[in-house]
């Protein structure tokens, strides 16, 4: 069921096949490798595909970590408040890019937009700022509904590595006299450090993969073509099946790589849960 259609993709990979040309078919070696680093169009998107999950996933780490000190302390309401912020991560990933899409970013009748209406008409000014989100920028609207996307899977991570803290450590640092930012700098955040690790490792081999945002939000353009909405491209547009399997097998590797560490950061885990 696995092995099977990526045996095949591989054999694909290595074969010049571009159903516009069906009299130019053969072996073609490393060609298509060569030509996904090449090509300027492939070699943009690799760069994209970069930067997007960099962004998002240092983002949603940095705002997962200050959700999940939140939610550790003790507070009125808490359960239905760690259940809504859960809510954007089991949201449909096309469902969340269309809300973004339309609901937010939307120029005429988007929240963000009337937002800035309604702030400039509490200053009487007659002409507030309605930028067109999606066209002036493009790639940090598609970052900004990942991240509010993967923020909770960040917080979760992280909650759960808070809870997991010997609390008598931590009260023998406050009977010490220890501060609050010097528990966290001493105490929390050295115990994060793999949790901090697991969530961006797990985070990045998804996001690396992601196709939906950008498919969704601005269709590829504007420079926000990744890699694998560069294959769709050129698998179902330019009929390149060969250049379009080898560029899926880089991201297959590039994912693999990301998951050993993933894995190897989850056994350390378990190793000092048995200690």
């Amino acid at each position: 069921m696995t092995q099977l259609p990526f045996v095949a993709t591989l054999i694909i990979s290595v074969l010049r096949w571009n159903s516009l040309d069906p009299d130019n078919r053969g072996f073609a070696g490393f060609d298509n490798y060569v030509a996904v680093f090449t090509d300027p169009n492939l070699r943009s998107s690799i760069v994209t595909t970069v930067i997007l999950t960099v962004v998002v996933v240092v983002v949603s780490l940095i705002l997962g970590l200050g959700l999940a000190l939140l939610l550790d302390q003790k507070f009125f309401g808490r359960g239905l408040a760690r259940t809504m912020l859960i809510a954007p991560f089991l949201v449909v990933p096309v469902a969340a890019a269309l809300l973004w899409k339309h609901a937010l970013y939307n120029p005429e009748y988007g929240l963000f937009n009337g937002a800035l209406t309604w702030l400039w008409s509490l200053f009487g000014a007659e002409r507030p700022p309605q930028p067109e989100w999606i066209s002036d920028m493009p790639l940090i609207a598609v970052e900004a509904s990942l991240v509010w996307q993967w923020t909770p899977f960040m917080m979760l991570i992280l909650l759960a590595g808070l809870q997991s803290r010997p609390m008598d450590v931590v009260e023998a640092a406050r009977i010490d006299g220890a501060t609050g930012w010097q528990i966290f700098r001493y105490l929390t955040f050295p115990h994060l450090r793999q949790y901090l690790e697991l969530g961006g490792l797990l985070g990045s081999i998804y996001i690396v993969q992601n196709f939906d945002a950008v498919f969704t939000i601005t269709s590829g353009g504007l420079g926000t073509a990744n890699l694998p909405y560069t294959i769709y491209q050129t698998f179902y547009q330019a009929h390149d099946y060969g250049q379009a399997s080898a560029a899926g097998v880089v991201v297959v590797i590039g994912s693999l790589i990301i998951a050993n560490f993933a894995l190897r950061v989850v056994s350390s885990l378990l190793k000092d849960e048995v200690k």
